[in-house]
């Protein structure tokens, strides 16, 4: 049974995802090192715990510090960014019924460390097939991640792919959720104790 500390680390995830999205929707760039520690979790698929599969807690910092601010804060929230959280938990219970899909992320996650020698994880080649796949397993799902932002950042290639391989990385990172335990209502009616755990895995940074 995976611990309340691990579940709520995997949440840190999942909006971490969601912030840089939204930053690249915004601005055409995001945060370099969550950037790397949430495609970085992509590959680790026999992590021997949550806080690995980022590489440590410093890795799901800038998402830890998105969660005080939409548990906290009336004024300064960012809507998109708890708007794009819920679908990635929506898309993830599809994907959980779908073998099928789970396969072609299993078979293009293992294509992509396979080529680790060639291209690292975060080369605009890996990117560029974490973005495949997520168009074909998660992007055929029927229910579509409407990004915002300025369409000359949007319509950009590169960019485009990176956000569909962030939206991939928040799949990863809400698969752990659920399997700590994880749940909607958790986050509805467990505000407090969720922002509790978040300061206490902030303190430890």
């Amino acid at each position: 049974m995976k611990s309340y500390s691990e579940r709520i680390t995997a949440l840190a995830g999942i909006f971490q995802a969601s912030e840089l999205v939204d930053q690249v929707g915004r601005e055409g760039h995001c945060d370099p090192y969550a950037s790397h520690s949430s495609l970085f979790s992509l590959l680790q698929v026999n992590a021997k715990d949550v806080e690995a599969v980022y590489d440590g807690l410093e890795g799901v910092q800038l998402g830890l510090e998105a969660l005080v601010r939409e548990l906290t804060a009336k004024t300064t929230r960012n809507i998109r960014v708890a708007q794009y959280s819920i679908q990635l938990l929506q898309l993830e219970a599809k994907l959980r019924k779908a073998p099928a899909k789970l396969a072609i992320i299993a078979k293009g996650i293992a294509e992509v460390e396979q080529r680790q020698g060639h291209f690292a994880f975060d080369h605009p080649n890996s990117i560029a097939r974490f973005a495949d796949i997520y168009i074909n397993s998660v992007g055929s799902l029927g229910s579509r991640i409407m990004v915002k932002g300025e369409s000359i950042h949007l319509n950009n290639p590169d960019n485009a792919n990176l956000i569909r391989a962030l939206l991939l990385a928040g799949i990863r990172s809400a698969m752990l959720w659920h399997q700590c335990g994880g749940s909607r209502w958790q986050i509805i009616f467990g505000r407090n104790k969720i922002l509790k755990e978040v300061k206490v895995q902030m303190s430890r940074i």
